[in-house]
C-alpha cells in the first residue's frame, strides 16, 4: 500500500518535472532554434535588410540600419491604387525603413565558402524584391507620397544635392525629371564657375544672390545656353573650308550615325531632331580634342533629349512630333543636352579616348565580379571560348540603351545620374547583374549560340519590374563585394 503510494508520488513528481521542462520550451523556444542557425539563414536575412534599404545607399561597402528619423507619411495622402503594378510613371520600390530594424551597421562581406550560395540565394532575392515591392506599393511608397519628398527638397531655399540623389536612385517622377537631372549634372559646374566659392559639395545654395533659387537656375542656364550657341556658331555653323580633313570625317561619321540613333522609335527618325543631335555631338566633339567623337556617344545623348523635350510634349515619345516646339526652346532643350552629355562624360573620358582603356578596364572588373558571383556561368563562358568584351564592350559603350526597351531607358538613367562620379564602378555591379538575369540559359547554349543570344537578348517585353530587380541585385552585390576587393582576386 505504502509502496503503491510512493511510486505514485513518484510518477506525479516525474510528470510535473515533464511539464515544467515543456514550458520553459514554450517560454524559451528560441534555445532551440538557435543552434540550427546557419550561415545561409544569416545571408538571407542580410539580403532582406538589403532589399529594405535600396532607397538609402550612401555609404559604399556598408549598410546602415538606422530606425527612420521622420515619421511616416499621412495615410489621407496615400493613392488608393494598392493593386496595381510598376508602371512608367512609378518612382521604383519603397525607400522606407521598417521601424522593426535595430540601430546597427553591418560590413557585408562574403565568406570565402559561400561563392555557391550566392547563386542559390537569387530565387530569394527575387520573392524578398517582389514582397517588398507589393508592400512600396501600398501604404509605404505611393506616387503622392514620394512626389512630396521631391517637392519638398526642391522648393527650399537649399537644395541638398545628397539627399536628392537618395530619393532620384530609385526613380523620379517623369515630370521632375527635367529638374532633378540639371541640378544633378550641372547645378555644381555651374555655380562654381559662375557664383564663387559660396558651395560645399554638399549644398547648392549662394548667399550673394538675393533673389529666389528658382531665379538664380534660370539665370545661370540663360548664361550656358548662349554659351552653347556661340559653340554653335563658331565650330557647326561654318563652311567645309574652314574645317580640317579630320573634322569633316567626323562630321560626316556623326551624320551617318544619327539616323541610326534608337532605329525603332519613329521621333528619332525626323530630320530636325537628327539635326539638333548632329550640332551637339560635333561641337561636344570639337570642344573636347582628347576623345573626339566616337560611335555609341550619339545614343548617350537621347535620354537627355527625351527628358527635356518631356517639358514640352506629352504622351508617348512615340506620337511626339519636334515641330510643335518653337525653334528658340529646340535651341534651349539642345544646350542643356549639351551641358549635361558634358558632365556626364567628364567621369569617364578614358572610356573614349584612343583604344578606350577605361572601357577594357570595366569589362575586366565585370569578368572577375561574374566569377565571384556565379562560378558555373564564368566557367561556361570560359570554356566556349567566348570573350567578355564581345558582348559587354556595346554596354558599357552604350550604357545599356541598345539592350532594353526605349521607354525603360530614363528610368535606369535616374540611378546611374544618381550615382554621380561613382557611376563608372557601379556599372560593373548593374551589367553581372543584367547578364546574369540569364545565368541558367547561358549554361546551355555553346559558342554561337551564346553570342546570337547576348546580341539579341529577349528584353523587349521588359517592365519596370525587370529593371527593378537588375537594380536591386547590383546595390546588393556592390554593398557586398566593393569595399572587399580581395574577395575578386584569383
Amino acid at each position: 500500500m505504502n509502496i503503491n503510494h510512493q511510486n505514485s508520488n513518484t510518477s506525479k513528481e516525474e510528470q510535473k518535472q515533464q511539464n515544467q521542462n515543456q514550458n520553459q520550451k514554450q517560454d524559451h523556444p528560441e534555445r532551440d532554434t538557435i543552434s540550427a542557425s546557419t550561415l545561409d539563414s544569416r545571408f538571407n536575412q542580410t539580403l532582406k535588410n538589403v532589399q529594405g534599404l535600396l532607397k538609402g545607399r550612401s555609404i559604399p561597402g556598408k549598410i546602415l540600419l538606422t530606425r527612420r528619423a521622420e515619421p511616416i507619411e499621412d495615410p489621407s495622402l496615400h493613392s488608393p491604387s494598392f493593386g496595381r503594378s510598376l508602371s512608367q510613371n512609378d518612382a521604383g520600390t519603397s525607400d522606407h525603413v521598417h521601424d522593426s530594424i535595430e540601430k546597427t551597421r553591418i560590413q557585408a562581406k562574403p565568406n570565402n565558402g559561400s561563392s555557391h550560395k550566392l547563386k542559390s540565394t537569387n530565387s530569394n532575392i527575387e520573392t524578398m524584391f517582389k514582397e517588398s515591392q507589393k508592400s512600396s506599393m501600398g501604404a509605404r511608397a505611393t506616387d503622392s507620397a514620394r512626389v512630396m519628398k521631391f517637392t519638398k527638397e526642391l522648393s527650399g531655399s537649399m537644395v541638398i544635392l545628397e539627399r536628392l540623389r537618395e530619393l532620384a536612385w530609385s526613380g523620379v517622377p517623369p515630370y521632375m525629371r527635367p529638374t532633378v537631372w540639371r541640378l544633378l549634372l550641372v547645378s555644381l559646374m555651374l555655380y562654381y564657375l559662375h557664383l564663387g566659392s559660396t558651395l560645399t559639395t554638399e549644398f547648392v545654395y549662394d548667399h550673394s544672390f538675393g533673389n529666389s533659387l528658382t531665379d538664380r537656375r534660370e539665370g545661370v542656364l540663360r548664361r550656358k545656353r548662349s554659351e552653347y550657341l556661340d559653340c554653335v556658331a563658331q565650330f557647326y555653323d561654318i563652311p567645309d573650308t574652314e574645317r580640317s580633313d579630320d573634322e569633316i570625317n567626323m562630321l560626316r561619321q556623326i551624320a551617318v550615325d544619327c539616323p541610326r540613333t534608337v532605329p525603332d522609335v519613329t521621333f528619332f527618325q525626323e530630320a530636325q531632331v537628327q539635326k539638333s543631335l548632329e550640332r551637339i555631338l560635333y561641337t561636344w566633339a570639337i570642344r573636347h580634342p582628347a576623345s573626339g567623337y566616337v560611335q555609341g556617344i550619339n545614343d548617350l545623348v537621347t535620354p537627355f533629349l527625351v527628358a527635356f523635350l518631356s517639358e514640352y510634349l506629352e504622351g508617348s515619345v512615340d506620337n511626339w512630333s519636334i515641330s510643335d516646339i518653337p525653334p528658340e526652346k529646340i535651341s534651349d532643350i539642345e544646350a542643356d543636352c549639351y551641358w549635361c552629355l558634358s558632365k556626364l562624360l567628364d567621369g569617364m573620358q578614358d572610356h573614349y579616348t584612343f583604344a578606350q582603356p577605361g572601357i577594357q578596364r570595366l569589362v575586366f572588373k565585370l569578368k572577375e565580379l561574374v566569377r565571384r558571383i556565379d562560378e558555373p556561368v564564368s566557367r561556361h563562358i570560359e570554356e566556349q571560348g567566348l570573350e567578355f568584351l564581345q558582348f559587354a564592350f556595346r554596354w558599357f559603350n552604350c550604357l545599356l540603351i541598345r539592350e532594353i526597351p526605349f521607354h525603360l531607358v530614363t528610368r535606369l538613367w535616374d540611378t546611374y545620374l544618381a550615382e554621380g562620379d561613382a557611376l563608372p564602378d557601379f556599372l560593373v555591379y548593374i551589367f553581372a547583374s543584367f547578364l546574369l538575369t540569364w545565368s541558367d540559359k547561358l549554361q546551355k547554349l555553346d559558342f554561337q549560340e551564346m553570342v546570337m543570344f547576348l546580341q539579341h537578348l529577349p528584353t523587349n517585353n521588359w517592365t519596370h519590374q525587370e529593371l527593378e530587380m537588375v537594380l536591386s541585385r547590383a546595390y546588393m552585390w556592390h554593398s557586398m563585394f566593393n569595399s572587399s576587393p580581395s574577395h575578386l582576386a584569383s
